[in-house]
């Protein structure tokens, strides 16, 4: 399916609204009680109830306006609406709070398993965003792939020893800033080992 154009601010709507509105919501309901069909749910449970379907719409809604949409956004949208909802059904957030776990470790495992196979799958994901060539994205690969495994390892630790409130903070905000970072900070890489200039040069 070709990619059609999108207006970046709708674009960043459909991909940063949802995030953001579970945020607000969390912040306005997280000290509430609701009482629904005899049941007592807590307000961060009755804030991810919303935000599933929220987000898996944005995803459709992306998908259906590009054409396209990332490996990585349709997996969180499965994780979210999996996890999530069993959150509900459970009625324990806990759940919730394992899915960055799960996704972290499936995306190491996905990685680590194309690198025993001496593949860079990451390539496939990210090769229109990143020119490199083929040892950088190797590189790359096994540095993200340390990454995923670290994340996952840290959300385990903040969620089971920090309070709810900490969490959110820390996945919402904490985490997306580290992982920019990290990206930044392989400049280097991409400079030893980008193909845009040699590109530049054969025409």
């Amino acid at each position: 399916m070709t990619a059609k154009p999108l207006h970046s601010g709708l674009k960043a709507a459909l991909e940063f609204g949802p995030l953001i509105g579970f945020v607000l919501a969390y912040l306005i309901y997280r000290n509430d009680e609701f009482l629904i069909a005899g049941t007592e749910y807590t307000g961060f449970v009755v804030v991810i109830a919303g935000f599933i379907p929220v987000f898996v719409i944005a995803i459709g809604a992306l998908w259906y306006l590009t054409g396209k949409v990332a490996r990585i956004q349709l997996a969180t949208a499965v994780m979210v609406a999996l996890l999530g909802g069993l959150s509900v059904w459970l009625n324990d957030p806990r759940v919730f709070k394992m899915k960055p776990t799960a996704i972290y470790l499936m995306l190491a495992l996905i990685l680590g398993i194309g690198l025993l196979r001496g593949q860079s799958w990451l390539k496939y994901i990210m090769e229109d965003t990143i020119p490199l060539k083929p040892k950088g994205w190797m590189i790359l690969t096994k540095r993200v792939t340390v990454l995923f495994f670290l994340s996952a390892g840290a959300n385990e630790l903040v969620w089971r020893t920090q309070s709810e409130g900490f969490w959110v903070f820390f996945e919402t905000l904490v985490m997306p800033v580290v992982i920019f970072v990290f990206f930044i900070l392989q400049a280097g890489l991409y400079v030893e080992y980008g193909t845009l200039g040699a590109s530049k040069k054969k025409r």
